[in-house]
């Protein structure tokens, strides 16, 4: 089944998701991630999920909830974003909340939102952007066969002054290759 395997479940954002992403979009410890400046509220994540019957093509993105299929436990959320139909690619982000990191939720999340993005969708490229110290994230996409493709200097603002961004991509033939 698309989007699933033995092991996890990509599933839209449903209501019951408000708390959760509520405290995964205002812990200010997350924001230089994804670019976040500022907290939302929860009428505005409210809107966000009503607003979510939309498709990627309307949207130019999607954000899945990453689901354990054997605790049932929501881990965290892929989102694909920045999607461009003319040039047929789109960023990819994941992100694993911390009690569950370091048990492969983010690795079977990607291999599941690979196959919907390359076969289904049949998007050209895949493509993230890393910040360089992020040594798991990194990691993982080297593991998984993407290309590190840039650096982009200074590209981020944290605390803690101006971090590298490593870009990686993956493309459509190389991912079919792979089966």
């Amino acid at each position: 089944m698309l989007l699933e395997n033995e092991n996890m479940r990509l599933r839209a954002v449903e209501p019951g998701d408000l708390d959760r992403l509520y405290a995964w979009e205002n812990n200010t410890l997350l924001w230089d991630a994804g670019n976040t400046r500022n907290p939302y509220s929860r009428f505005i994540l409210k809107q966000y999920i009503i607003n979510s019957d939309k498709d990627i093509y309307e949207n130019k993105q999607l954000r899945l909830m990453m689901v354990d299929k054997k605790t049932n436990d929501t881990v965290g959320t892929v989102d694909l974003f920045d999607y461009d139909i003319h040039n047929s690619r789109v960023a990819l982000g994941l992100f694993v909340d911390t009690p569950f990191q370091g048990k492969g939720y983010a690795r079977e999340s990607l291999g599941l939102i690979e196959e919907y993005v390359f076969k289904f969708l049949k998007i050209n490229q895949l493509y993230c952007h890393i910040s360089e110290n992020n040594t798991a994230s990194k990691h993982l996409f080297e593991q998984e066969h993407y290309e590190k493709t840039g650096l982009l200097k200074d590209w981020i603002r944290t605390i803690n002054g101006f971090e590298n961004i490593v870009l990686f991509q993956q493309l459509r033939s190389t991912y079919l290759k792979r089966d």
